[in-house]
């Protein structure tokens, strides 16, 4: 990790811990009479059941089980941290836009879908198919007002609204299975490319917030941890992977600029960015703060000590062993946080203290 890196996860814990025991905090609620309208497009990391409905997948316990207390299409336990986001706002959970029964609309819709990338941009549930969906619902929604009927979400619901995106992980993880570090960097500018033109997309259609995350801390997931190695050389001292971590970094600075170059180019625009390299490797860094005593070992799988992950035993597996208290766990099946987890990284969003600029997330709501 670089120095900046190390500097900044430094400084994380005691603001993270404080506002994890604070959440949901005041200040972070919208005020009355306001509807806020939030946009998802992303990845498993915040996909609220859309891969379920797209494939017909009959997800079953123990998903859901913290919070929800059955399965809901979400990789967690629980609430992720799309979730918690919107806790914050006084929102309703968004719902998958591809869920045909018991979607409630009137504060959003969730495009992100299991599995997505950037790349290549025309395949199933792409970032780029996510945004012309998008533009279908938007289309259709003003179409069914314009002949007198009701839609969920008006003009300038669509106008005010927040447009958050959580995509890359995918992309960036491929990259590392195949290539060694200095290709895999030299191929992010493609990814980045497809990021910023659903920005400007989006933009050109009328969206003016968009809030946008970094990759998380890759080098610390299990899946990644439980591929054999010759040696521990390329393990830090928190035991994460100091390769996959570096390019975790390196992706992050460059979407940063890109963000940085957006709020330049798009008039009357606000482009946030937000760091969750430095909040999820807090979590293990600092994992005892938190209540947490597994940092590398999935809650939901299989195998045992010390990383509990078998690539062909997930979760969903009959034989998979699952933890008792998933509070004490950061990973849930291997690649995904547990619903403590997701709160606590939720928290720090919401702090604004990884964010640039480090605008309130209810700053978008709008009366």
């Amino acid at each position: 990790m670089s120095a900046a890196g190390a500097s900044v996860l430094a400084v994380v814990a005691p603001v993270v811990l404080a506002l994890t025991l604070s959440l949901p905090a005041a200040g972070f609620s919208c005020r009355p009479g306001a509807r806020p309208v939030v946009f998802n497009f992303g990845d498993s990391n915040s996909d609220t059941g859309g891969m379920a409905a797209a494939k017909g997948w009959h997800i079953t316990p123990p998903e859901g089980r913290a919070f929800f207390h059955h399965p809901t299409g979400r990789f967690c336990d629980g609430r992720l941290i799309v979730d918690f986001l919107c806790e914050s706002l006084n929102i309703s959970y968004l719902s998958p836009y591809l869920k045909a029964v018991g979607s409630n609309y009137s504060n959003g819709v969730n495009f992100a879908i299991g599995g997505s990338t950037t790349l290549p941009r025309d395949v199933l549930f792409s970032l780029h198919i996510q945004v012309q969906e998008f533009f279908f619902f938007k289309a259709r929604s003003l179409e069914l007002i314009n002949q007198g009927q009701e839609a969920p979400i008006d003009a300038q619901g669509f106008e005010n609204a927040l447009y958050t995106i959580d995509i890359g992980q995918n992309d960036v993880n491929a990259l590392l299975s195949n290539l060694p570090y200095d290709q895999v960097v030299a191929k992010f500018p493609p990814i980045l490319a497809e990021i910023k033109d659903a920005v400007q997309m989006l933009y050109a259609n009328g969206s003016r917030n968009f809030w946008i995350h970094g990759t998380g801390a890759l080098g610390c997931l299990p899946q990644k941890l439980s591929i054999p190695r010759k040696n521990d050389s390329d393990i830090d001292q928190n035991g994460c992977l100091k390769t996959y971590n570096r390019a975790a970094v390196a992706f992050n600075a460059a979407l940063g600029s890109l963000c940085d170059e957006l709020n330049v180019q798009l008039k009357n625009a606000t482009v946030v960015y937000t760091d969750l390299f430095a909040i999820k490797y807090e979590l293990v860094a600092n994992h005892t703060k938190y209540g947490f005593d597994r940092p590398l070992m999935t809650c939901c799988g299989y195998g045992g000590p010390p990383y509990n992950y078998d690539i062909s035993r997930s979760c969903q597996s009959p034989n998979a062993t699952v933890c008792t208290d998933g509070s004490k766990f950061v990973s849930w099946d291997g690649v995904h946080l547990t619903e403590a987890a997701n709160a606590v990284a939720a928290a720090a969003i919401l702090s604004s203290a990884y964010s640039i600029p480090k605008l309130k997330f209810d700053q978008f709501c709008k009366v």
